[in-house]
């Protein structure tokens, strides 16, 4: 008989024998990315998400831009419109700008007008600087040129104004003659500062010294009664009331609040006080012309001529000018009175009349009414 033990199953050699091996901990956290040959660099994951994975949004400035919100919203404006600060600061706005109006209002001697100026002397001649540099740039770029001092026309308009900036009360300026060498322009300006520059088209239609005196006369008169710093404050004013609208529409209104609103404003506004400096600067210009000893008539028949060269006139309430009719006949009114001044000036060149007109214009108070 066999033994027991010679049947039994050898159930330990059914078994696999498995071979227990230690793997460090690193290991499953380290990650070692494979080599590539010919390259430097590691390989990079992406930033793809994954199966399990949710990607954040808020980096992706593509879903950043879709979920943006308007800047200007209804609710927005009437937060800001229900604000107790902007109430505040709209009435202290409000009080300064009319305290800083009423602060600067002129009275114009010889017409009686109220005006709004807030630039002085010194800031329009630092202005105009500016604009004589451009314009003599604009002119030699474009071709122009001056006349020579030795010309007969340059020494013609230079006489005149030798007599004329006695009378003007404007002596201490650095004046400076130049005449345009254009014949087909009928036109002379006085830039604030002394600047002077006459076309030579408009020595013809003078003719002569007095009927050069009276337009060179007129435009001196425009630097004296200040129109060109009343200009630039009365852009002051429409800047603001043109950018107020923009502001309360939301910029809605922008561009036809800035172009028929502008265009509005001139019409009403600037085209009216242009017509009104102009009718100043002809009896202020006229007056000097007389206390400089040159023919106060000829005035007339200047502007007489000037009507017959101006084929085509705007009407005048479209135009920053008088109508040729009207100025001719205002000056018709004023020839007595000049001429009478004329015949009372010791034709020394005083400026009786421009230290008047300085005065009165300081006290507020009237020499004439047009």
């Amino acid at each position: 008989m066999l033994s027991r033990r010679f049947i039994r199953l050898p159930w330990h050699t059914l078994t696999p024998q498995t071979h227990s091996q230690t793997i460090p901990t690193s290991h499953f956290h380290r990650f070692t990315p494979p080599i590539r040959p010919f390259s430097q660099t590691h390989l990079r994951r992406n930033n793809w998400p994954g199966p399990r994975e949710t990607r954040n949004y808020n980096h992706d400035p593509h879903y950043r831009l879709s979920q943006a919100q308007p800047l200007i919203t209804s609710s927005r404006l009437r937060r800001v419109a229900r604000s107790p600060s902007l109430h505040t600061i709209i009435v202290l706005s409000v009080l300064g700008a009319v305290a800083f109006y009423y602060s600067n209002i002129q009275t114009v001697p010889v017409s009686g007008r109220r005006r709004f100026n807030c630039f002085s002397d010194k800031t329009v001649e630092a202005a105009s600087e500016a604009q004589v540099k451009r314009l003599i740039w604009e002119l030699e770029r474009s071709g122009g040129r001056f006349l020579s001092d030795w010309d007969p026309r340059t020494m013609m308009v230079k006489r005149v104004m030798r007599k004329l900036i006695p009378v003007s009360g404007m002596e201490d300026a650095n004046w400076e003659v130049r005449v345009i060498d254009d014949p087909r322009t009928v036109n002379a300006f006085v830039l604030p500062g002394g600047k002077v520059f006459v076309f030579s088209g408009l020595i013809p239609i003078a003719r002569n010294e007095d009927g050069l005196a009276a337009v060179l006369g007129h435009e001196i008169a425009h630097n004296l009664a200040g129109h060109v710093g009343e200009r630039m404050s009365g852009q002051i004013g429409i800047n603001i009331l043109l950018y107020s609208v923009i502001f309360l529409t939301g910029g809605l209104a922008m561009f036809g609040t800035h172009f028929i609103g502008s265009a509005i404003l001139d019409l009403l506004f600037a085209r009216p006080m242009g017509r009104m400096q102009e009718r100043e600067a002809d009896y202020i210009g006229l007056m000097m012309m007389a206390e400089a000893c040159y023919d106060p008539r000829q005035a007339l028949g200047f502007w007489k001529r000037m009507e017959r060269a101006q084929q085509v006139e705007p009407p005048e309430w479209l135009s920053t000018h008088p109508s040729n009719f009207n100025r001719i006949q205002k000056i018709e009114e004023w020839i007595p009175k000049a001429v009478e001044k004329m015949e009372q000036s010791d034709c020394r060149g005083s400026s009786a009349f421009a230290d008047l007109f300085r005065k009165a214009m300081e006290r507020g108070v009237l020499i004439e009414t047009l």
